[in-house]
Protein backbone atom coordinates (compact mmCIF):
# COMPACT_ATOMS: atom_id res chain seq x y z
CA UNK A 1 0.00 0.00 0.00
CA UNK A 2 3.21 2.33 0.85
CA UNK A 3 4.76 1.52 -2.63
CA UNK A 4 1.34 2.48 -4.17
CA UNK A 5 0.85 6.10 -2.35
CA UNK A 6 4.71 6.62 -3.09
CA UNK A 7 4.06 6.04 -6.78
CA UNK A 8 1.28 8.07 -6.95
CA UNK A 9 2.86 11.03 -5.44
CA UNK A 10 5.79 10.58 -7.84
CA UNK A 11 3.21 10.56 -10.39
CA UNK A 12 1.45 13.98 -8.60
CA UNK A 13 5.40 15.91 -9.71
CA UNK A 14 5.17 14.89 -13.13
CA UNK A 15 1.53 17.37 -13.25
CA UNK A 16 3.45 20.48 -12.00
CA UNK A 17 6.16 19.16 -14.26
CA UNK A 18 4.75 19.04 -17.61
CA UNK A 19 2.90 22.19 -17.03
CA UNK A 20 6.14 24.00 -16.49
CA UNK A 21 7.54 22.50 -19.08
CA UNK A 22 4.67 23.67 -21.23
CA UNK A 23 4.83 26.90 -20.15
CA UNK A 24 8.77 27.20 -21.31
CA UNK A 25 7.27 25.99 -24.56
CA UNK A 26 4.80 28.89 -24.42
CA UNK A 27 7.00 31.36 -23.88
CA UNK A 28 9.88 30.45 -25.84
CA UNK A 29 9.79 33.68 -27.92
CA UNK A 30 10.59 36.12 -24.75
CA UNK A 31 13.18 33.42 -22.84
CA UNK A 32 15.68 34.15 -24.80
CA UNK A 33 17.11 37.05 -23.78
CA UNK A 34 16.58 36.48 -20.10
CA UNK A 35 18.48 33.08 -20.98
CA UNK A 36 21.11 34.89 -22.60
CA UNK A 37 21.50 37.41 -19.89
CA UNK A 38 21.78 34.26 -17.43
CA UNK A 39 24.68 32.84 -19.22
CA UNK A 40 26.45 36.03 -19.04
CA UNK A 41 25.96 36.30 -15.54
CA UNK A 42 26.93 32.82 -14.83
CA UNK A 43 30.04 33.70 -16.45
CA UNK A 44 31.18 37.26 -15.01
CA UNK A 45 29.70 35.88 -11.13
CA UNK A 46 33.36 34.70 -10.27
CA UNK A 47 34.53 37.63 -11.11
CA UNK A 48 31.96 39.74 -8.66
CA UNK A 49 32.57 37.33 -6.33
CA UNK A 50 36.24 37.69 -6.14
CA UNK A 51 35.66 41.67 -6.24
CA UNK A 52 32.82 41.02 -3.40
CA UNK A 53 35.77 39.50 -1.19
CA UNK A 54 37.41 42.42 -2.02
CA UNK A 55 35.05 43.85 -0.17
CA UNK A 56 33.72 45.92 -2.92
CA UNK A 57 29.79 45.84 -2.87
CA UNK A 58 28.23 43.49 -5.61
CA UNK A 59 25.85 45.74 -6.95
CA UNK A 60 29.38 48.14 -7.78
CA UNK A 61 31.17 44.55 -9.07
CA UNK A 62 27.61 44.39 -11.69
CA UNK A 63 27.83 47.34 -12.75
CA UNK A 64 31.41 46.93 -13.56
CA UNK A 65 30.85 43.77 -14.65
CA UNK A 66 28.04 45.32 -17.15
CA UNK A 67 30.43 48.28 -18.43
CA UNK A 68 33.54 45.26 -18.88
CA UNK A 69 31.04 43.68 -21.45
CA UNK A 70 29.36 47.00 -23.47
CA UNK A 71 32.63 47.93 -23.22
CA UNK A 72 34.19 44.74 -25.25
CA UNK A 73 31.29 44.97 -27.67
CA UNK A 74 31.54 48.73 -28.76
CA UNK A 75 35.48 48.91 -28.94
CA UNK A 76 34.31 45.40 -31.62
CA UNK A 77 32.33 47.43 -33.23
CA UNK A 78 34.65 50.77 -33.50
CA UNK A 79 37.03 47.87 -34.80
CA UNK A 80 34.92 45.98 -37.17
CA UNK A 81 32.62 49.37 -38.50
CA UNK A 82 35.72 51.09 -40.53
CA UNK A 83 36.90 48.03 -41.76
CA UNK A 84 33.58 47.37 -43.25
CA UNK A 85 33.82 50.65 -44.65
CA UNK A 86 36.99 50.49 -46.24
CA UNK A 87 36.50 46.97 -47.68
CA UNK A 88 33.14 48.23 -49.19
CA UNK A 89 35.48 50.98 -51.04
CA UNK A 90 37.33 48.41 -51.82
CA UNK A 91 35.11 45.72 -52.96
CA UNK A 92 33.48 49.00 -55.29
CA UNK A 93 36.10 49.66 -56.52
CA UNK A 94 37.11 46.72 -57.81
CA UNK A 95 33.76 45.81 -59.72
CA UNK A 96 35.17 47.00 -62.99
CA UNK A 97 37.97 44.74 -63.15
CA UNK A 98 35.68 41.98 -62.12
CA UNK A 99 33.14 42.65 -64.86
CA UNK A 100 36.14 43.15 -67.33
CA UNK A 101 37.34 39.73 -65.98
CA UNK A 102 33.92 37.84 -66.82
CA UNK A 103 33.80 39.40 -69.68
CA UNK A 104 37.34 38.17 -71.05
CA UNK A 105 37.04 35.08 -69.23
CA UNK A 106 33.85 34.05 -67.83
CA UNK A 107 31.14 34.59 -70.96
CA UNK A 108 33.92 33.23 -73.58
CA UNK A 109 34.21 29.65 -71.25
CA UNK A 110 29.72 29.80 -70.99
CA UNK A 111 29.63 30.46 -74.83
CA UNK A 112 32.37 27.48 -75.90
CA UNK A 113 30.94 25.32 -73.06
CA UNK A 114 27.33 25.43 -73.29
CA UNK A 115 26.10 27.50 -75.44
CA UNK A 116 25.28 30.80 -73.55
CA UNK A 117 26.09 34.17 -75.16
CA UNK A 118 26.05 36.93 -72.19
CA UNK A 119 26.70 40.63 -73.66
CA UNK A 120 28.07 42.67 -70.60
CA UNK A 121 29.03 46.39 -71.06
CA UNK A 122 30.83 47.30 -68.33
CA UNK A 123 29.90 50.99 -69.07
CA UNK A 124 26.74 50.32 -69.43
CA UNK A 125 26.17 48.93 -66.08
CA UNK A 126 28.20 51.73 -64.52
CA UNK A 127 26.10 54.17 -66.17
CA UNK A 128 23.06 52.18 -64.90
CA UNK A 129 24.18 52.03 -61.56
CA UNK A 130 25.06 55.85 -61.43
CA UNK A 131 21.73 57.03 -62.34
CA UNK A 132 19.79 54.72 -60.20
CA UNK A 133 21.86 55.43 -56.87
CA UNK A 134 20.88 59.73 -57.89
CA UNK A 135 17.12 58.22 -57.29
CA UNK A 136 18.00 56.42 -54.53
CA UNK A 137 15.53 58.69 -52.13
CA UNK A 138 12.43 58.79 -54.22
CA UNK A 139 12.75 54.75 -54.28
CA UNK A 140 13.03 54.69 -50.35
CA UNK A 141 10.25 57.14 -49.92
CA UNK A 142 7.93 54.79 -51.81
CA UNK A 143 9.09 51.49 -49.93
CA UNK A 144 8.57 53.23 -46.00
CA UNK A 145 5.16 52.40 -46.52
CA UNK A 146 5.76 48.93 -47.16
CA UNK A 147 8.43 48.51 -44.20
CA UNK A 148 5.87 48.93 -41.49
CA UNK A 149 6.06 45.66 -40.31
CA UNK A 150 9.64 44.73 -40.65
CA UNK A 151 10.59 48.02 -38.32
CA UNK A 152 8.10 46.40 -35.75
CA UNK A 153 10.12 43.37 -36.11
CA UNK A 154 13.22 44.64 -35.73
CA UNK A 155 11.92 47.13 -32.61
CA UNK A 156 11.10 43.90 -30.88
CA UNK A 157 14.37 42.83 -31.62
CA UNK A 158 16.29 46.11 -30.42
CA UNK A 159 13.78 45.88 -27.15
CA UNK A 160 14.91 42.40 -26.70
CA UNK A 161 19.00 43.13 -27.16
CA UNK A 162 18.70 46.32 -24.83
CA UNK A 163 16.87 44.04 -21.94
CA UNK A 164 19.58 41.29 -21.97
CA UNK A 165 22.09 44.07 -19.85
CA UNK A 166 19.07 45.17 -17.34
CA UNK A 167 18.18 41.37 -17.04
CA UNK A 168 21.69 40.95 -16.91
CA UNK A 169 22.52 43.14 -13.80
CA UNK A 170 19.71 42.24 -11.67
CA UNK A 171 21.01 38.76 -12.57
CA UNK A 172 24.46 39.04 -11.52
CA UNK A 173 23.29 41.62 -8.56
CA UNK A 174 20.95 39.24 -7.01
CA UNK A 175 23.07 35.74 -7.98
CA UNK A 176 23.44 34.23 -4.20
CA UNK A 177 20.22 35.24 -2.87
CA UNK A 178 18.33 33.51 -5.85
CA UNK A 179 20.36 30.49 -5.70
CA UNK A 180 19.48 30.29 -1.87
CA UNK A 181 15.89 30.36 -2.50
CA UNK A 182 16.10 27.95 -5.06
CA UNK A 183 17.57 25.35 -3.02
CA UNK A 184 15.34 26.63 0.14
CA UNK A 185 12.35 24.80 -2.16
CA UNK A 186 14.41 21.53 -3.07
CA UNK A 187 12.52 18.69 -1.32
CA UNK A 188 14.25 17.36 1.01
CA UNK A 189 14.74 13.73 -0.07
CA UNK A 190 15.61 15.28 -3.24
CA UNK A 191 18.17 17.87 -1.87
CA UNK A 192 21.43 15.88 -1.93
CA UNK A 193 21.09 14.48 -5.44
CA UNK A 194 20.20 17.97 -6.98
CA UNK A 195 22.93 19.06 -5.17
CA UNK A 196 25.39 16.70 -7.08
CA UNK A 197 23.65 17.22 -10.37
CA UNK A 198 24.13 20.84 -10.04
CA UNK A 199 27.11 20.52 -9.47
CA UNK A 200 27.99 18.30 -12.22
CA UNK A 201 26.37 20.49 -14.63
CA UNK A 202 28.11 23.53 -13.04
CA UNK A 203 31.23 22.34 -13.92
CA UNK A 204 30.84 21.08 -17.35
CA UNK A 205 29.79 24.20 -18.02
CA UNK A 206 32.56 26.45 -16.07
CA UNK A 207 34.74 23.87 -18.85
CA UNK A 208 32.74 24.48 -21.58
CA UNK A 209 31.83 28.38 -21.30
CA UNK A 210 34.99 29.66 -20.14
CA UNK A 211 37.35 27.63 -22.31
CA UNK A 212 35.45 28.42 -25.29
CA UNK A 213 35.98 32.10 -24.60
CA UNK A 214 39.53 31.05 -24.82
CA UNK A 215 39.20 28.88 -28.18
CA UNK A 216 37.31 31.85 -29.63
CA UNK A 217 40.33 34.52 -28.82
CA UNK A 218 43.11 32.08 -30.28
CA UNK A 219 41.57 31.17 -32.99
CA UNK A 220 40.72 34.65 -33.86
CA UNK A 221 44.37 35.31 -33.79
CA UNK A 222 45.13 32.44 -36.33
CA UNK A 223 42.88 33.17 -38.63
CA UNK A 224 44.03 36.61 -38.84
CA UNK A 225 47.44 35.71 -39.32
CA UNK A 226 46.87 32.71 -41.45
CA UNK A 227 44.95 34.52 -44.14
CA UNK A 228 47.45 37.68 -43.98
CA UNK A 229 49.98 35.63 -45.23
CA UNK A 230 47.64 33.85 -47.73
CA UNK A 231 47.46 36.89 -49.15
CA UNK A 232 43.63 38.27 -48.63
CA UNK A 233 43.14 41.62 -48.11
CA UNK A 234 40.01 40.98 -46.45
CA UNK A 235 41.87 38.91 -43.46
CA UNK A 236 41.49 40.97 -40.43
CA UNK A 237 37.57 41.42 -40.53
CA UNK A 238 36.93 37.47 -41.82
CA UNK A 239 39.50 35.76 -39.43
CA UNK A 240 38.14 37.94 -36.25
CA UNK A 241 34.56 36.45 -37.98
CA UNK A 242 35.57 33.09 -38.10
CA UNK A 243 37.22 32.81 -34.90
CA UNK A 244 34.38 34.39 -33.04
CA UNK A 245 32.11 32.22 -34.71
CA UNK A 246 33.96 28.99 -33.90
CA UNK A 247 31.75 28.05 -30.67
CA UNK A 248 28.27 27.54 -33.01
CA UNK A 249 29.53 24.31 -35.05
CA UNK A 250 29.71 24.07 -38.27
CA UNK A 251 28.19 27.32 -38.72
CA UNK A 252 30.78 29.96 -37.79
CA UNK A 253 33.40 28.16 -40.31
CA UNK A 254 31.03 27.60 -43.21
CA UNK A 255 30.51 31.60 -43.25
CA UNK A 256 33.95 31.97 -42.77
CA UNK A 257 34.65 30.19 -45.97
CA UNK A 258 31.98 31.47 -47.73
CA UNK A 259 33.51 35.42 -46.97
CA UNK A 260 36.73 34.36 -47.71
CA UNK A 261 36.50 32.58 -51.19
CA UNK A 262 33.74 35.35 -52.58
CA UNK A 263 36.52 38.00 -51.25
CA UNK A 264 39.38 35.46 -52.85
CA UNK A 265 37.59 35.62 -56.01
CA UNK A 266 37.23 39.18 -55.91
CA UNK A 267 40.57 40.48 -55.38
CA UNK A 268 42.56 37.50 -57.35
CA UNK A 269 39.54 37.81 -60.09
CA UNK A 270 39.83 33.80 -60.59
CA UNK A 271 40.87 30.59 -58.61
CA UNK A 272 44.73 31.28 -58.63
CA UNK A 273 44.82 32.63 -54.84
CA UNK A 274 41.59 30.30 -53.53
CA UNK A 275 44.26 27.31 -52.39
CA UNK A 276 46.14 29.40 -49.78
CA UNK A 277 42.81 30.52 -47.77
CA UNK A 278 41.59 26.62 -48.33
CA UNK A 279 44.92 25.59 -46.60
CA UNK A 280 44.49 28.05 -43.99
CA UNK A 281 41.19 26.79 -43.33
CA UNK A 282 42.00 23.24 -43.56
CA UNK A 283 45.18 23.72 -41.13
CA UNK A 284 42.41 26.15 -38.92
CA UNK A 285 39.82 23.09 -38.26
CA UNK A 286 42.43 20.44 -37.63
CA UNK A 287 44.46 23.01 -35.05
CA UNK A 288 40.83 23.84 -33.48
CA UNK A 289 39.39 20.18 -33.70
CA UNK A 290 42.46 18.31 -32.35
CA UNK A 291 44.42 20.92 -30.00
CA UNK A 292 42.83 24.02 -29.11
CA UNK A 293 39.42 22.60 -28.18
CA UNK A 294 40.74 19.17 -26.30
CA UNK A 295 43.17 21.32 -24.26
CA UNK A 296 41.02 24.31 -23.57
CA UNK A 297 37.76 23.09 -22.94
CA UNK A 298 38.27 19.48 -22.69
CA UNK A 299 35.95 16.27 -23.78
CA UNK A 300 33.40 16.60 -20.58
CA UNK A 301 30.63 17.45 -22.76
CA UNK A 302 30.64 14.10 -24.89
CA UNK A 303 27.86 15.69 -27.38
CA UNK A 304 27.55 13.27 -30.37
CA UNK A 305 27.75 15.43 -33.56
CA UNK A 306 24.86 14.07 -34.43
CA UNK A 307 23.66 15.63 -31.42
CA UNK A 308 24.92 18.50 -31.74
CA UNK A 309 23.34 19.32 -35.26
CA UNK A 310 19.48 18.64 -33.76
CA UNK A 311 20.59 21.18 -30.62
CA UNK A 312 21.27 23.65 -32.89
CA UNK A 313 18.02 23.30 -34.94
CA UNK A 314 15.79 22.64 -31.95
CA UNK A 315 16.77 25.40 -29.92
CA UNK A 316 17.53 27.42 -33.03
CA UNK A 317 13.50 26.87 -33.73
CA UNK A 318 12.12 27.30 -30.33
CA UNK A 319 14.49 30.36 -29.36
CA UNK A 320 15.72 32.14 -32.54
CA UNK A 321 19.06 33.49 -32.99
CA UNK A 322 19.88 33.26 -29.33
CA UNK A 323 18.71 29.41 -29.11
CA UNK A 324 21.62 28.95 -31.06
CA UNK A 325 23.64 30.74 -29.00
CA UNK A 326 22.27 28.40 -26.06
CA UNK A 327 22.36 25.25 -27.61
CA UNK A 328 25.66 23.55 -26.52
CA UNK A 329 25.71 24.75 -23.13
CA UNK A 330 22.03 23.98 -22.27
CA UNK A 331 22.56 20.41 -24.18
CA UNK A 332 25.59 19.99 -22.26
CA UNK A 333 23.81 20.94 -18.82
CA UNK A 334 20.81 18.42 -19.92
CA UNK A 335 23.35 15.67 -20.98
CA UNK A 336 24.54 15.70 -17.23
CA UNK A 337 20.92 15.20 -16.18
CA UNK A 338 19.98 12.76 -18.95
CA UNK A 339 23.02 10.36 -17.43
CA UNK A 340 21.58 10.88 -13.61
CA UNK A 341 18.06 9.87 -15.17
CA UNK A 342 19.49 6.68 -17.42
CA UNK A 343 21.92 5.68 -14.00
CA UNK A 344 18.19 5.52 -12.01
CA UNK A 345 16.36 4.01 -14.78
CA UNK A 346 19.14 1.13 -15.15
CA UNK A 347 18.55 0.62 -11.41
CA UNK A 348 14.78 0.70 -11.21
CA UNK A 349 13.26 -2.65 -10.32
CA UNK A 350 10.98 -1.59 -13.78
CA UNK A 351 14.24 -2.17 -15.75
CA UNK A 352 14.84 -5.67 -13.77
Amino acid sequence: MRDNSAGVSQFFWLIPLAALLWLLYLLSPILAPFMFAAILAYICNPMVGWLEKKRIPRSIGAVAALLLLIGAFVGLVLILAPLVQRETQLFIGHIPAYLDWLKLHAMPWLQTNFGIDIAIDADEIKAFLVSHMQNARDVAAHLLPSLKTGGLALLGIAANILLVPVVFFYVLRDWGGMLARIERLIPRRWHALTTQIVGEIDTVLSEFLRGQIAVMLLMSVYYVIALHLAGLEFALPIGLVTGLLVFIPYLGIAVGIVLALVATLMQFQGVAGLLPVLIAFGIGQALEGMAVTPLLVGERIGLHPVAVIFALLAFGQLFGFFGVLLALPASAALLVALRHLRRYYLDSSFYR
